[in-house]
């Protein structure tokens, strides 16, 4: 990890120096090993110190400043804002590799198959329960591919399902 200070109307004192360092010492495992840069610089602006730290790490800028009546609460303020940015970072990165699909997105044929003897489940996209009568149900059923139709019973607003029969004949299910 590579430091470099600068001290605006302040010099940079070897205290503040291993003050820095120490903290980012106890971030170094959150790095991986990468090649890191920080920037560190602090500055007195009437009578209020000021810090902010730039850190360059594999090819992100990551960057905090604090204000404080303190410099050492200043510089340990910014390092505690830049280790919740890197912290962020790495769950979204985390987060993206290990993302499951979405259930509309997931095509039956493509999920691993478990040996089992018997008819599978397969998840199939959100279905919405309109609003209709029964009649409204039957001639939807027979415009679509489908051996059911769930909907919202129109008068008692209830979800209700319609399904085709084996004798041609349709089947209402209220629950």
């Amino acid at each position: 990890m590579k430091f470099e200070y600068s001290g605006r109307h302040i010099e940079v004192t070897p205290a503040l120096r291993s003050h820095c360092e120490g903290h980012f010492e106890k971030l170094k495992h959150l790095f991986e090993g990468s090649e890191v840069l920080a920037h560190i610089i602090i500055e007195v602006v009437r009578g209020s110190n000021r810090s902010e730290i730039v850190v360059r790490w594999r090819d992100k800028v990551i960057s905090a400043n604090t204000t404080d009546d303190d410099m050492y609460v200043s510089l340990s303020k910014t390092i505690e804002k830049i280790e919740k940015q890197i912290l962020r970072m790495k769950a979204k990165v985390t987060d993206k590799h290990h993302k499951r699909p979405k259930l509309g997105e997931v095509d039956g044929d493509a999920l691993p198959i478990e040996e089992q003897t018997g008819p599978r489940i397969l998840p199939v996209k959100n279905y919405v329960a309109k609003p209709m009568t029964a009649e409204e149900a039957v001639i939807h059923l027979d415009r679509e591919a489908n051996q059911f139709v769930v909907y919202r019973d129109a008068e008692s607003e209830r979800i209700s399902v319609l399904y085709k029969r084996d004798d041609g004949d349709y089947g209402l299910i209220k629950p």
